[in-house]
């Protein structure tokens, strides 16, 4: 039996580098957010939705078990492409099908774990504890194991914060998550804050193409631009489909009239007029784009927080 989904923290967006005494600067890496379960019977990883992703990531699993049992980890799974953490890369291993493709992309394109927080250790439950203090109980616990599973950069410095900030998305980092030094892990709370460096925004989901069991891109409005026109994301991932298409199934048959052939229709880069079936009420997802209208946004994660 898997251990109830824990809740993670969450980081509300800034626009410009916080500045205080008592916080700290860690990076921002682009991948997927995973909890690392060290059970007493074994390791369970969790993906932020809750789901379990054990299967997908079985180098990351392997290395956990040198952890001791009754530990808990937050962090994110990347994985290292010429010199940079690649997001695409990431999608590929999660979305491996059986134990053998997974074993198959294990080798060909190895996992790392960036850990950011430890909430248990050893069945000591450490939430409640300053955020310094989990910090060097994180490293003390990471640093011996070496990589795969290693502890992220930190710094209480804001000036070397800032040079990362200004260096570091050559490597594929997308920017900075601020806490406070003397902070409590807030599992579920948006009391971290983060600032990113690449072109990542919410947008509202209100339909898709392909059908409800095979969806195939999201049709989007960015808010905030000018017109607020429908926009057709890049093709999903092939995990996103399979997101999509549970969230879809949750919600029932589609209302008469809910876009499909002789419904709504939308402009697309290189396709034109293509049809789509409507949401309502929309969902939330998580893009990132480069101008409004090329290339096409590229949708990052479903947002079923919001």
């Amino acid at each position: 039996m898997s251990p109830p989904p824990v809740r993670v923290a969450l980081a509300a967006a800034v626009r410009t580098l916080p500045r205080a005494a008592g916080l700290a600067y860690e990076p921002k890496f682009d991948g997927h957010r995973m909890v690392v379960l060290r059970t007493e019977e074994d390791v369970v990883l969790q993906a932020r939705s809750g789901r379990i992703v054990t299967g997908a990531f079985p180098d990351l699993a392997a290395a956990a078990r040198q952890l001791p049992a009754g530990t808990v980890l937050d962090g994110e799974v990347v994985v290292w492409h010429a010199g940079r953490t690649d997001f695409a890369l990431v999608q590929r291993r999660a979305a491996a099908a059986n134990a053998a493709r997974a074993a198959v992309l294990a080798q060909s394109l190895p996992a790392s774990y960036a850990a950011f927080d430890v909430l248990e250790l050893a069945g000591v439950d450490v939430r409640g504890r300053p955020y310094e203090r989990r910090r060097a109980l994180l490293v003390d616990l990471l640093l011996p194991l070496g990589p795969p599973l290693q502890p992220v950069p930190m710094t209480t410095d804001p000036e070397l914060a800032e040079t990362w900030y200004e260096t570091l998305p050559a490597s594929g980092i997308e920017g900075l998550v601020v806490k406070r030094l003397d902070q409590p892990y807030p599992a579920g709370r948006r009391a971290w804050r983060k600032l990113r460096h690449t072109n990542v925004r919410d947008a509202a989901v209100i339909g898709y193409t392909g059908t409800p069991r095979r969806p195939l891109a999201l049709v989007l409005v960015l808010p905030g631009e000018e017109d607020e026109a429908p926009l057709v994301s890049s093709p999903l991932s092939e995990v996103l489909r399979t997101e999509l298409a549970a969230a879809l199934a949750e919600r029932g048959p589609a209302p008469a009239g809910g876009g499909g052939a002789g419904g709504a229709t939308v402009t697309a880069i290189g396709l034109g007029e293509v049809p789509f079936r409507l949401l309502d009420p929309p969902l939330a997802a998580e893009v990132r784009h480069s101008s409004v209208r090329h290339p096409p946004p590229e949708v990052l994660r479903l947002r079923t927080d919001l």
